[in-house]
């Protein structure tokens, strides 16, 4: 049987509660738009598969709960997490400011080289817009991250934001994905040589697959 992926990945959605992070993530995993609010308790997940450069990623997202109350637990997340997406509310000020707590958060807590993407959610709403788009462009240039607008509610750059952050951990990890490669590779090499001499019991190791956890 096939495996079903190379590398396991975890994605963190973090920001305010109401900013629509289950709605993204609803949206990106089942295809599915759920309008009314229920916030989210602790944190919950949802996984994907993604072809990425012949590598098939098996991405975990977490979803975090945004209310203040739960951000010791949420917070316990950061440490294992490989990418991070900043959400922000585009009809929510209050919402963007407070993206520099959430980042400020990620570099105390979350590993060095985490990748991170801005994200500006709800831009159907534009008659109720309070960020600019030029304003955020700006905050992502400034903490170097890629930065997308989105609408759960209509489809919006949903894979493209997605896509974008599993093709940046990979990128980021990819000098350890090609060791492990590499290992697979004189592992099997290795059994065969001893199969071939007659050497221990000829059965050739289990590549299996990596989680960098």
């Amino acid at each position: 049987m096939a495996k079903q992926y190379d590398v396991l990945f975890r994605l963190l959605l973090l920001g305010d509660s109401g900013v629509g992070k289950t709605c993204l993530l609803c949206r990106f995993t089942d295809n599915e738009f759920h309008p009314s609010h229920i916030s989210t308790i602790g944190v919950d997940f949802k996984m994907k598969t993604l072809m990425i450069d012949g590598v098939k990623v098996r991405i975990q997202i977490w979803d975090t709960a945004g209310q203040e109350r739960y951000q010791t637990i949420t917070k316990q997340y950061y440490r294992r997490a490989q990418g991070i997406f900043l959400v922000y509310d585009i009809t929510s000020e209050r919402s963007f400011q407070h993206i520099m707590k959430w980042a400020s958060d990620v570099d105390e807590y979350a590993p060095e080289k985490v990748q991170k993407i801005l994200v500006g959610n709800k831009s159907d709403d534009g008659d109720k817009r309070q960020v600019a788009t030029a304003q955020a462009h700006k905050l992502a240039e400034s903490y170097g991250m890629d930065f997308f607008e989105t609408s759960a509610y209509n489809n919006h750059n949903i894979t493209e934001c997605f896509t974008r952050l599993a093709e940046q951990v990979l990128a980021a990890n990819k000098k350890d994905l090609d060791l492990l490669r590499m290992s697979i590779t004189d592992e099997l090499d290795l059994a065969a040589l001893e199969d071939e001499e007659g050497i221990g019991g000829g059965a050739a190791a289990d590549p299996g697959r990596s989680c960098w956890c």
